[in-house]
């Protein structure tokens, strides 16, 4: 299989980055091909609304969209992977996923895999609320198949990330991807 990770943290050796890299390596081991998109460091402009696109593209803005897009619209599944910004997924994956629009009817004819990976600081039995809402949501319009989530409460730094079992659910998650 062919998966996507679409990496959101504007800190690129975070905790995002650990649990991503624990999952890229579970789903490698595993046999699959895994290509990563630095979201958050690529040339993305925030949707403009104006439909030029026809919901199936290409968008009038000139930036790293097209690229993006080829890559996601080749995988098999989709990872969205994010710390948590004020209980959501960062401004910079939201930019991105706002673009869709350019290419919903491909995305849902495509019945993509999807997972989440995220990482917050604090660890109350509510603190990823609003985000697993929307990732639901994003599954159920897009048309995806949830492969599962991983959400690491407690993982504010990479040294907290490291000692805590949201690694290995990470790896877990991408080796036992059928």
């Amino acid at each position: 299989m062919k998966i996507v990770v679409l990496e959101g943290s504007p800190n690129k050796n975070g905790s995002t980055h650990l649990l991503a890299e624990s999952f890229r390596q579970g789903a490698k081991e595993a046999g699959h091909a895994i290509e990563t998109v630095d979201v958050a460091h690529a040339n993305i402009h925030p949707c403009t609304g104006c439909v030029h696109c026809g919901y199936e593209g290409p968008c009038v803005q000139r930036d790293d969209l097209e690229t993006i897009r080829k890559t996601i619209l080749n995988a098999d599944m989709v990872v969205f992977a994010t710390p948590l910004y004020y209980y959501g997924m960062t401004a910079q994956l939201k930019t991105l996923v706002d673009r869709f629009c350019a290419f919903n009817g491909s995305l849902q004819r495509k019945r993509m895999r999807s997972a989440l990976l995220a990482v917050a600081w604090n660890d109350d039995d509510w603190t990823f609320g609003a985000l697993t809402a929307h990732y639901r949501t994003l599954v159920r319009y897009l048309c995806l198949n949830d492969a599962g989530m991983v959400l690491g409460g407690g993982c504010g730094t990479p040294a907290m990330t490291r000692a805590s079992r949201y690694m290995r659910q990470a790896y877990e998650l991408g080796k036992n991807l059928k």
